[in-house]
């Protein structure tokens, strides 16, 4: 973890700060190796401290312990965790402290300033700092696309006509923890028909799978606290014409994008190359989200494949997903989904799963 407490002392220094709370999981987890479920760091330039409850002290000083003091909070009102860190800055004699603007809540910073008021809480994003993966995360992510690749080989075996969306996405969730998954690495999606128009077709819903519909089945799993991400559309029974045509015309889309994926593009230029190809086509009105977004500890992360993206760039080890896709009202939908890493040269695609259009007989 030093090369990364490092990183994080040099952004502090960047931002004039000389101490950082760090409190938003993926961070706390990132930064410490802490999994439990509450913590906050506290940063200078000289020392780390992992700040926890009772419930965690010993699993934080077998987790962080070689890096971190342990100190505990909690128990009584003058021990309270914000009391600790008033503690903290006095002792450290500090004057501008960096906190995650993005996940601290209004509560907690009027906390804050009300028992540290000698000091500036300023907000500040750390996310960016765990954009570009080392080799052990991209192994971690590998494994987990490993994990949701299998549980789609298995899915196919068990979709039927009559058996529900619900049902389906159970046997996915269920085959993944079966495969070494924590978890799931979000909702799992599973939308057929009409319900194929909603890009995020949630709840899960009792509607029964039937023969001609396309089903769009979005996964993934959570290996040692990483991510995977993968989209499939199958048919069940024959594909129709118009089925056919809007699938070549996503999968066409899909691969220019994974094509358009390289250190040093920008990223909302990698976006434009899958979106105009929808768009010529006449249906960028039906693609109406970004074509991907990074995957690591937390499902959704920098970077972001949007046309909003600006001057993002995109560099060697980074992780995302690209995922386009066509959403018509009435009629249903699908996407295509890959886990991609960014490469010197262009990227390797993760998901081992046929995109080639699967017709369930």
């Amino acid at each position: 973890m030093q090369p990364r407490i490092r990183r994080l002392r040099d952004f502090m220094a960047n931002h004039g700060l000389d101490g950082f709370l760090v409190s938003k999981p993926e961070n706390r987890r990132y930064f410490s190796g802490f999994t439990g479920s509450a913590g906050v760091l506290f940063i200078t330039e000289n020392q780390a401290k992992l700040l926890t409850d009772f419930r965690y002290m010993e699993q934080a000083t077998d987790q962080a312990g070689d890096q971190y003091d342990i100190i505990r909070y909690g128990g009584s009102t003058d021990n309270s965790l914000y009391k600790v860190v008033s503690g903290l800055v006095a002792h450290h004699k500090l004057c501008k402290v960096g906190f995650e603007g993005d996940f601290t809540t209004f509560q907690i910073y009027s906390s804050l300033i009300r028992e540290v008021p000698g000091c500036l809480f300023e907000s500040a994003q750390l996310d960016g700092l765990r954009v570009v993966k080392d080799e052990r995360e991209l192994g971690l992510i590998r494994k987990a696309v490993n994990i949701a690749d299998q549980a789609f080989t298995h899915i196919l075996s068990v979709i039927k006509p009559g058996i529900s969306e619900y049902d389906v996405a159970l046997e996915l969730e269920y085959k993944m923890r079966r495969l070494g998954a924590e978890k799931p690495a979000f909702d799992t999606i599973v939308a057929s028909g009409l319900r194929g128009a909603l890009p995020h077709a949630t709840p899960l819903s009792d509607k029964l799978l039937a023969e001609g519909e396309f089903i769009t089945m979005d996964f993934g799993a959570v290996y040692q606290g990483y991510h995977s991400d993968i989209t499939r559309t199958v048919v069940l029974g024959c594909a129709n014409k118009k089925q056919k045509k809007l699938y070549d015309l996503v999968l066409s889309a899909q691969t220019a994008g994974v094509a358009a994926v390289a250190s040093g593009k920008v990223c909302r230029d990698v976006d434009k190359v899958a979106r105009n190809i929808i768009s010529d086509a006449g249906y960028g009105e039906f693609f109406g989200h970004g074509l991907g977004h990074g995957v690591g500890l937390a499902i959704h992360e920098e970077p972001r494949l949007t046309v909003s993206s600006e001057d993002v760039v995109l560099k060697e080890n980074m992780v995302v997903t690209v995922e386009p896709g066509i959403y018509l009202p009435g009629w249903g939908g699908l996407r295509i989904e890959d886990t991609v890493v960014v490469c010197a040269g262009g990227s390797e695609i993760l998901t081992a799963s046929s995109k080639q259009l699967i017709e369930i007989q």
